[in-house]
């Protein structure tokens, strides 16, 4: 595979810091560190080209807190000046290189693949019923705080060869325990991670239908042993990268149980809302939610067997 150099330049280049002030701006206008940042923009962008021609950049400190919605974690937060528009700056160039080393079956934090398209993709490879009557379900435990920083940067070295452009990636690497969620750039850097992973579960092992939204991984197939024999060899693979499947991994008939994925169950014959999401949809529906809030559950409903529950919130909203 031919390493990819001649990057820093793009980078650091003053028309590509500007891009990336006015796309980390977007929908955050009103924030205090972007009021600040705007009141000495030229200055600031200026500043920040001479920090990373000069390498004197170094991430700020974080702002560590906790989420308890969808699932609680640990959040990090960056200052809009200098550090995110530092990783916009650095996406804006990376991007295409990053994706265009992913399979077509990662999904999550990439354009044009987020859950809707996976839903589709789902959806009509479980028109081969006999292809499909299995499903290998499973995660990775504590992924982001996973992520093995040696690990991460050899991968890097084996798609750059950029040496300012792997000291920058290395700086930021190194700013927090594994991959900060929060980050702009970590999104990447975690699909990153698995990239090879994903190109051997497709070339090396020839599996057919396999799916990966971040660290959740659905693999379907017709014979259970394989997938019980396939489970293991993954177990080994992600040991390489210092990361442990959970132990909640199944290997079960997909119309028995359905496939409880991204948000939605799949079988053969129909696709449901996930229980815990129809009965947030109630709650917030009781609490009598905005008409944004009831567009987005309509969007969500529209991808699936969902006719009485979708009347019901038309019913709502017309009332």
């Amino acid at each position: 595979m031919k390493r990819i150099g001649n990057i820093y330049e793009q980078i650091t280049s003053l028309a590509n810091l500007q891009e990336a002030d006015v796309k980390a701006q977007k929908g955050k206008a009103n924030q205090y560190g972007v009021v600040k940042h705007n009141q000495n923009k030229e200055a600031n962008l200026l500043l920040l080209q001479d920090m990373l021609i000069s390498k004197s950049y170094r991430t700020s400190t974080y702002d560590i807190f906790q989420v308890y919605e969808p699932k609680e974690r640990t959040v990090y937060r960056l200052p809009f000046f200098p550090d995110r528009i530092a990783h916009h700056a650095i996406m804006n160039v990376l991007q295409p290189i990053f994706v265009s080393n992913f399979t077509a079956d990662t999904y999550s934090c990439i354009k044009k693949r987020g859950i809707h398209a996976l839903l589709k993709k789902l959806k009509r490879d479980l028109q081969d019923t006999e292809g499909t009557r299995y499903c290998l379900k499973l995660d990775i435990k504590k992924f982001y705080p996973s992520i093995d920083h040696d690990v991460m940067k050899a991968l890097l070295r084996r798609k750059f060869k950029d040496q300012d452009l792997l000291w920058l990636l290395d700086e930021i690497i190194n700013s927090a325990p594994g991959l900060p969620i929060g980050n702009y750039l970590s999104q990447y850097l975690a699909n990153f991670y698995l990239s090879y992973f994903d190109h051997w579960i497709k070339e090396q092992k020839a599996v057919k239908y396999y799916y990966r939204y971040a660290d959740d991984i659905v693999i379907l197939g017709a014979d259970k042993v394989r997938l019980h024999t396939l489970l293991q060899n993954i177990k080994d693979y992600l040991r390489t990268l210092k990361l442990e499947v959970k132990g909640t991994h199944q290997v079960f008939p997909v119309d028995a149980r359905g496939i409880d994925f991204i948000g939605y169950v799949f079988r053969h014959s129909h696709i449901r809302i996930r229980k815990s999401i129809k009965k947030n949809f109630a709650r917030k529906l009781a609490r009598n939610a905005n008409h944004s809030s009831k567009a987005s559950y309509l969007g969500w409903l529209g991808h699936c067997n969902a006719k009485h529950l979708t009347k019901k919130l038309i019913q709502h909203e017309q009332l």
